[in-house]
């Protein structure tokens, strides 16, 4: 796109000269998903763009969180494909152990890298970054360290930051926040993982994985409580096969630090010891000293911002994205929220969030990914729909790889088959749900995904099948 608007008018006399309207100038606080995209965007439609941010370009999505994991992740997932090989006819002449000093480098190393990445992308868009902490200073003002900067538009998007449960305080060495892991120089023997949604249990899985011994304290019934009921049981129970400890209805109370390890106590009383403890409690959001009080920007009562589904918060001119908003905490998501913010302040034409189309995976082994209407909403009647669950037991291409963890669901309208939804556990569920995710944007129907070519053998064949099997069903007479 070009990077200058341009208008002409003519006359009875003749045409005027062409005349460069003023460019509008952005102010992004917050250089993670929901900052950089937002900047791409607004910097290719034309405006001057400035980015403020103190932690570094990617933010804590590509530093300390999501790429980090995802990266500890593919590893456990090496892991366990070297400890199946046996099952493959392969001899491995020996057990393969983790060199954690090796890992958490390359851990960061490659979070470092990809935060350079967007760097380049933002000057190369002559996105202008200032390394400072951001807040509005006034209508249309942002601060930024000693600079003030006239804003046309300001995007409030400084991300969250984990939840700190009293009686529990991190000390970075044995009591942990996710974001403290890569500092370690050794794996954790005994990890006590404290919550059991997702990051608790997707750090659960791959340090099991990588050869530690894991205890996962819930609060609640099962893992993932939140999630599809299937998924989560299904994921329980691998998590219990494959010798997890899985604590439920076990609200952790402290977090006491012993010489060389850690004591969890129950607020029933029960105590559970371990080398190291890993605190995944939820997140609050990161927006004290951003100016909002001063400005007038309504906050919801858990601290988050109000937003609409064009990312427009309570003061007019001042948008915000991402994590602080309490909305759906997902790079996706904050990513998205920032480009229709950025549509919305230049004046393009743009489509409303759409949290019912966003597709989302827990990085499990098996992974589980999810799009579209749930199994509780039908469960519950909110929405009428048919249900079919395939396991992927069947399925040639997972016998040949070995494992047999795993199904696909997919729902459909009762009258014309359209797929309201899916969920996807398998080995690169995050890929799989693809497929279904566009049969609800493009509201497909199941005959239409059945008469669509699947390799043979895939584990995508097993979405064609589903799909099938739900036109086996006899459609309802009204």
């Amino acid at each position: 796109m070009s990077r200058a608007r341009y208008t002409t008018a003519t006359q009875l006399g003749g045409e005027l000269p062409i005349v460069t309207l003023a460019r509008q100038k952005i102010v992004i606080l917050g250089g993670g998903p929901g900052g950089y995209e937002a900047a791409l965007v607004a910097a290719q439609l034309g405006a001057d763009v400035t980015v403020v941010d103190s932690d570094g370009i990617g933010g804590a999505c590509v530093l300390t969180d999501c790429v980090p994991s995802k990266t500890l992740i593919e590893t456990s997932n090496a892991m366990t494909l070297i400890n199946r090989a046996a099952g493959l006819g392969i001899a491995t002449g020996g057990l393969a152990t983790v060199n954690a000093a090796r890992l958490y480098e390359r851990i960061t190393d490659l979070a470092r890298a990809q935060s350079s990445d967007i760097a380049g992308r933002l000057a190369a868009e002559d996105v202008k970054v200032i390394t400072a902490k951001g807040r509005l200073a006034g209508p249309g003002l942002v601060r930024a360290g000693d600079e003030q900067i006239k804003a046309d538009a300001v995007l409030i998007a400084t991300g969250a930051m984990p939840r700190i449960l009293p009686g529990a305080e991190p000390d970075g060495e044995r009591i942990l926040t996710w974001r403290q892991l890569y500092d370690l120089t050794e794996l954790p023997r005994d990890l006590i993982v404290v919550g059991s949604g997702v990051t608790g249990a997707e750090f659960a899985s791959a340090y099991q994985a990588l050869g530690s011994r894991v205890t996962l304290v819930s609060s609640r019934d099962r893992v993932l409580p939140h999630e599809d009921e299937d998924a989560a049981n299904h994921i329980e129970e691998v998590f219990r096969r494959r010798g997890m400890t899985v604590l439920g209805r076990s609200r952790a109370q402290s977090v006491r630090r012993d010489r060389d390890g850690v004591t969890v106590r129950m607020d029933d009383g029960r105590t559970v010891a371990g080398s190291h403890c890993l605190m995944t409690v939820g997140m609050i959001p990161r927006t004290q000293g951003c100016g909002l009080d001063d400005a007038g920007v309504e906050l919801n009562s858990h601290g988050f911002i109000e937003v609409d589904r064009v990312s427009r918060t309570s003061v007019p001119g001042v948008y915000a994205a991402g994590d602080c908003t309490g909305v759906n905490l997902l790079a996706s998501v904050a990513a998205m929220q920032g480009r229709i913010a950025m549509w919305h302040a230049l004046g393009e034409a743009v489509t409303p969030l759409r949290l019912g189309h966003v597709a989302a995976t827990i990085f499990t082994d098996p992974e589980i990914a999810t799009v579209g209407v749930s199994q509780r909403a039908v469960t519950a009647g909110e929405v009428a729909a048919r249900v079919l669950n395939l396991p992927l037991a069947t399925n040639p291409r997972a016998k040949m790889a070995g494992f047999s963890e795993g199904f696909v669901k997919l729902l459909a309208s009762r009258r014309e088959g359209e797929v309201l939804g899916g969920v996807v556990v398998a080995p690169r569920a995050s890929e799989l749900i693809l497929a279904v995710s566009v049969a609800v944007e493009e509201r497909l129907t199941v005959e239409e995904l059945t008469h669509t070519f699947a390799v043979y053998p895939s584990l995508s064949g097993s979405i064609t099948e589903a799909a099938r099997k739900l036109m086996e069903f006899t459609p309802d007479p009204q």
